[in-house]
């Protein structure tokens, strides 16, 4: 028995093309060149994830007969993975009944400023002041969140509390900028279990089933290999692989590509961003590109390609309790901000050397708290009863390490920071014993870039002009964050996008 809202193809009965294509060349194929359809929809989506299962639900509301095609056995996608941050602001509900002033306004200053100098003022305008419509759409479509705060450092909430920091909002230089105001709304879930099946998977399973009541149809195991296209340069359909068999797709308003970023694929991470080569992929491996490049050959332009979001593995109570030094021995970021970006200061600016120094205290002090990550509480690579011998054990160069220490501590007594400004409650002279954790190479990462889209997420070609036809959302393009980074953009601009993909496709 067929599962619901799935209309399996079969290749042979259908229409499948006898021409097997290349899958490593994503060239585009003439729609003269079809003899015969295998599948026809208003609305095809690539990617059954966040991005692809909000498009569906707004197509559909819209009227479309939608067909998503999904190249796994299952929905889901890295979302259903993820910790399942959606960054959500302006004064939601959830705010607001934990007692958190914030706008539309104090939201885009902060993503103004930790986006860096490649943000995209219009789309985080855009989002910023849609974010309040959007966590009812959420909500409507089934999503929950507690009304419970998590305060501490995290990289998420070890409960199912629903709303937590997420982007270092609170922390320097951001608290200066905009009134700090906790963005990382998850989705409540109870005995979650980070990287299996998280808040993630609670975001996913409600919009599924919203979209399976409005009757969109899935075909699993069909994977997208390139586009279709008429005289005019418009995507009339994709052409699919399922079973080893080649399909032709038409899509009568047009495509939605929500197909992930180019994490798991060699080349164009080394084209495009190879800070991470090397780096384990904070992804799954069926993020390999194929939407960007079937994209690319039309036309369709990149941006911010080499932007990369960067996972620290290091445990944020003992970060925040400790100090974070480079190669040189010299601190180079509060050590109380979001962990994400002490990843990407580590990999970016500091070579990936860093070396966490805390003290026997603050090493207990931090053991003793609750962790959604315990994987990343390790043991000491030294310990030794003075910095100086500590200093003399990591190889650092002879008082590097004892005048940082010593700067700190003269400065922490009195509870300021006067050098990057942590936050007074971290803030605690450096004792003995003393160990430092080797957190060289502690580093894992994920493209931010992607293809360029409008804020009706059309594909958007050199001149800047939409490629009829050609829609795109998730990680597959450049969203908000395209630098800098915070918890929740993924899946925030993905959904955000996603229905704005849908609508526009249903709408053409």
């Amino acid at each position: 028995m067929s599962e619901p809202g799935v209309n399996h193809i079969e290749p042979e009965a259908r229409g499948a093309q006898p021409t097997m294509f290349d899958a490593n060349d994503p060239q585009p194929q003439r729609v003269s060149d079809v003899s015969e359809w295998s599948a026809r929809a208003d609305v095809v989506i690539a990617g059954y994830g966040i991005a692809g299962v909000c498009a569906a639900i707004e197509a559909a509301r819209c009227g479309a007969d939608v067909l998503i095609l999904e190249r796994t056995g299952g929905w889901g996608g890295a979302a259903a993975l993820a910790g399942g941050f959606v960054y959500l602001g302006g004064g939601t509900p959830l705010q607001r009944a934990l007692g958190f002033d914030d706008s539309a306004e104090n939201m885009e200053r902060f993503l103004l400023a930790a986006v860096g100098p490649n943000a995209d003022p219009a789309k985080i305008a855009d989002y910023c002041r849609g974010s309040v419509d959007h966590y009812h759409w959420l909500v409507d479509c089934g999503v929950r969140f507690k009304e419970e705060f998590w305060g501490e450092p995290g990289w998420e909430p070890p409960h199912d509390e629903g709303l937590m920091y997420s982007g270092g909002e609170n922390a320097a230089p951001f608290n200066t900028v905009a009134t700090p105001a906790p963005r990382g709304h998850v989705p409540q879930m109870q005995n979650k279990r980070t990287g299996e099946k998280g808040g993630g998977y609670m975001l996913m399973k409600p919009l599924v089933e919203t979209a399976e009541k409005l009757g969109v149809r899935v075909e699993y195991d069909t994977r997208i290999q390139r586009l279709i296209v008429d005289d005019d340069r418009r995507v009339v359909g994709v052409v699919a692989r399922r079973y080893g068999q080649d399909l032709t797709v038409a899509a009568d308003r047009g495509v939605v590509l929500a197909t992930g970023s180019f994490a798991y694929n060699e080349e164009m991470v080394a084209a495009y961003a190879p800070r991470l080569i090397g780096r384990p992929a904070a992804a799954i491996e069926e993020h390999d590109g194929i939407g960007i490049r079937v994209a690319q050959v039309v036309g369709g332009q990149v941006q911010a390609m080499d932007a990369t979001e960067v996972a620290f593995f290091g445990d944020p109570q003992m970060l925040a309790r400790g100090i974070v030094v480079n190669g040189r021995g010299q601190r180079y970021i509060a050590e109380d901000t979001y962990p994400g970006r002490i990843g990407q200061a580590t990999l970016i600016e500091q070579d990936n050397q860093a070396f966490l120094i805390i003290d026997d205290e603050g090493h207990e002090a931090a053991l003793k708290t609750v962790t959604s990550t315990p994987f990343f509480r390790q043991q000491p690579t030294w310990v030794a009863e003075s910095v100086a011998e500590l200093e003399a054990e990591i190889g650092l160069s002879e008082n590097a390490l004892q005048e940082t220490v010593s700067y700190y501590n003269e400065h922490a007594a009195k509870g300021t920071d006067p050098l990057l400004g942590k936050k007074p409650e971290w803030l605690k002279p450096i004792g003995s014993p003393v160990a430092a954790f080797d957190m060289r190479g502690f580093t894992a990462g994920f493209p931010l870039g992607g293809l360029q889209t409008d804020l009706d997420a059309r594909v958007l070609d050199e001149s800047g002009e939409p490629i009829p036809g050609l829609y795109a959302a998730g990680r597959c393009t450049a969203g908000i964050c395209t630098g800098g980074y915070a918890s929740g953009a993924s899946l925030g601009d993905g959904s955000f996008y996603g229905r704005r993909a849908g609508r526009a496709a249903a709408r053409r």
